[in-house]
């Protein structure tokens, strides 16, 4: 199979805010929204998605993440999905499934709410956002690097790198991620309110979730399944919490049998 490479990359002017959006293959279109890990961990899953089946994927950089300026606005998950409701309005989507992982599926669910037309359809990748009596995230800012790689994968090994071998470049990058995480999410990664907002949603929408994810655990996404009236929940086996990273081929088959072959189906 060849891969897909980036057809493109530009710098959108959403208002006073420039995000850098990556694009690979035409066809249906898919918004993909990096986690807390940046740009770097969807990019693959994007080029590989591509290269199966005929979709345009667009993967913004969330502002202050991959060594980007992080402005002052939008300063919040909403500000976010408000500021990637633009960009799709700015190019003229539609028929758009919007994709996010970890802190991209709280993006992606408050996209949603947002109740555009032009969204069909939401696929919440190992989500964080919502609050889960007795199953709360992890949380990531009292962990080592060595835990993070140890609690996001069913084998940690294949994916552990050693921060102190990075050179300064990359770790002033990996500092600027984690800061943007704590700036745009809090130390939590939650929203007391966002649980119920969710019940008004009308939209089709797939949870996928590792079932070896150590930072929120099977429980919690089945109360993010349950949460959403038109949620359909599916368990990936051994994967932990960034299913695209590692069970790649896993994620497309469960997006795309969700459709029947076709995923325009699944947003109708």
């Amino acid at each position: 199979m060849s891969i897909t490479k980036i057809h493109s990359v530009a710098v959108e002017r959403i208002g006073p805010v420039e995000v850098t959006v990556a694009e690979y293959g035409s066809g249906q279109p898919f918004l993909l929204l990096h986690g807390g890990a940046g740009p770097q961990s969807v990019a693959g899953f994007a080029e590989k998605f591509a290269a199966t089946h005929r979709v345009r994927v667009l993967t913004p950089t969330h502002p202050g993440f991959g060594g980007t300026a992080r402005p002052d606005t939008p300063a919040t998950i909403p500000g976010l999905a408000a500021l990637y409701q633009g960009l799709i309005d700015q190019l003229d989507l539609a028929d758009v499934t919007v994709v996010g992982n970890s802190l991209g599926g709280w993006i992606a669910a408050e996209i949603a709410l947002l109740k555009s037309p032009r969204v069909s359809g939401i696929v919440l990748i190992d989500a964080v956002g919502i609050e889960v009596p007795g199953h709360p995230v992890t949380d990531f800012f009292a962990l080592t690097m060595d835990e993070v790689f140890t609690r996001s994968f069913h084998n940690p090994d294949r994916f552990r790198i050693d921060p102190a071998s990075l050179p300064p470049a990359a770790r002033a990058i990996a500092a600027g991620n984690r800061a943007a995480i704590a700036a745009y999410a809090g130390s939590g990664m939650t929203d007391p309110a966002l649980v119920g907002r969710l019940g008004t949603l009308e939209i089709p929408t797939l949870v996928l979730w590792g079932d070896s994810d150590g930072m929120v655990d099977v429980d919690y996404g089945r109360a993010y399944a349950a949460a959403i009236p038109m949620a359909q929940f599916q368990l990936l086996p051994d994967t932990g919490h960034s299913p695209q990273l590692e069970t790649p081929d896993q994620v497309i088959a469960a997006i795309w049998d969700s459709a029947d072959t076709d995923f325009s189906a699944f947003a109708r």
